[in-house]
């Protein structure tokens, strides 16, 4: 999945309407989907089958202007120099029909049990298993629910780092919900940083770390990468995690390796099986090198650790 972000929508009945787009490759897929996050309550991209098309849906809670959207997906065609005819020809908008979707869409997330991790929504009453983390994250806010691969990855790679190490200054880049933070947090009893490029996902974390309690141990940064001023203060981190995209990951590896402590250890994701040359061989020139890599449903999380401690 490339991005998740949602606002406010409300609850109750209510009609929606979406826009949709099948398109041939990632790049063309984000460009519609960094335009349409203006106009929409919702937007995602994600990768209907390893390899293949990328899907681009949007929801908004008032009806698009097609003209509207046509000039945004030509803005798009420009900005990331694709053909603008691939995606004027793939929009569609289709009304639909008043349901109660907060609802549906908080039941079509059970809870999830990801190594010692309990993700569960509001909308659950009972109580989390015994010796369980618990982490309580409705579905439908910014990516990091725990449902995605990515997500469930980074849970299991901090599972097992927290058989054998304690991290005292742990940092999550492209924090969405804020979830890895809040893991971290939860896990090490540690006071954690949390940074995101997108405003909405700063303010959808902060309500997440509210409620879990975790306010006081979670600063959270609205900001572009580890130039934040807050970020470079705070460094060196024992533990960062990055759940993003494999061309910002591969770009931000000299970034990382600075920031990162002697022994520092680095979980990153957001990257297919494909893409793991590229990330790997980024951060190996930093320094980096490759603890462990975890599977789950064709794409790949990384766990990176400094060669020299």
């Amino acid at each position: 999945m490339s991005e998740w972000r949602m606002s406010e929508m409300g609850s109750g009945q209510g009609v929606l309407w979406r826009v949709t787009a099948t398109l041939p490759d990632e790049n063309t897929a984000n460009a519609l989907a960094a335009v349409l996050g203006s106009m929409a309550n919702a937007v995602s991209a994600f990768e209907m089958r390893p390899g293949g098309a990328w899907k681009v849906e949007a929801y908004a809670t008032e009806a698009p202007d097609r003209s509207s959207l046509d000039a945004a997906a030509a803005l798009a065609a420009l900005a990331f120099d694709v053909p603008s005819a691939a995606l004027l020809d793939a929009l569609a908008v289709e009304r639909l029909a008043p349901r109660d979707w907060v609802r549906e869409n908080q039941q079509s997330f059970p809870p999830i049990r990801v190594g010692r991790f309990f993700i569960y929504g509001s909308h659950h009453d009972k109580a989390p298993p015994s010796g369980a983390i618990a982490l309580r994250i409705d579905a439908a806010t910014a990516f990091g629910t725990g449902e995605h691969a990515t997500t469930r990855g980074c849970l299991i790679a901090l599972t097992a780092l927290g058989k054998r190490r304690r991290f005292r200054q742990p940092l999550d880049m492209g924090t969405g919900t804020g979830i890895l933070a809040m893991a971290a947090a939860r896990r090490w009893s540690s006071p954690a940083l949390a940074c995101d490029i997108d405003a909405g996902s700063v303010h959808v974390a902060r309500e997440n770390v509210r409620q879990n309690g975790l306010a006081a141990r979670i600063r959270l940064l609205h900001g572009n990468g580890y130039r934040h001023t807050a970020i470079r203060r705070a460094a060196p981190f024992d533990l960062v995690t990055a759940n993003i995209l494999a061309r910002p990951l591969a770009a931000m590896a000299g970034d990382l390796a600075a920031a990162l402590a002697p022994c520092g250890v680095a979980i990153l994701s957001g990257l297919l099986t494909r893409q793991v040359p590229l990330v790997l061989a980024a951060h190996r020139a930093r320094g980096l090198g490759l603890r462990r890599r975890i599977s789950v449903e064709g794409w790949e999380t990384l766990v990176l650790e400094r060669r020299r401690c």
